[in-house]
């Protein structure tokens, strides 16, 4: 019950977040929503793993969410023309 729940509140954010992605109204907006949805694809795969108690999904949670920040500093500086 709790985890179906967490799944459609996922899917849910997810959706929000795609929308902003892809109406957002600068460059900004677009950024701040890839980060959130590399967070979001984070809990995902976390709750994954307590769905199927397969511990590799949370190695590459912790794989993923160093990319994704990663990516979004190499992006802000990027746009901010540091680089």
């Amino acid at each position: 019950m709790i985890l179906t729940l967490s799944f459609v509140l996922i899917g849910l954010a997810v959706l929000f977040s795609l929308i902003r992605l892809f109406k957002g109204p600068t460059v900004f907006d677009r950024i701040l929503a890839a980060d959130t949805l590399a967070v979001i694809t984070t809990a995902l795969l976390v709750l994954m793993s307590l769905l199927f108690s397969r511990v590799i999904y949370m190695d590459v949670a912790l794989v993923y969410v160093v990319l994704g920040f990663v990516g979004v500093v190499v992006v802000a500086r990027y746009l901010e023309g540091g680089l």
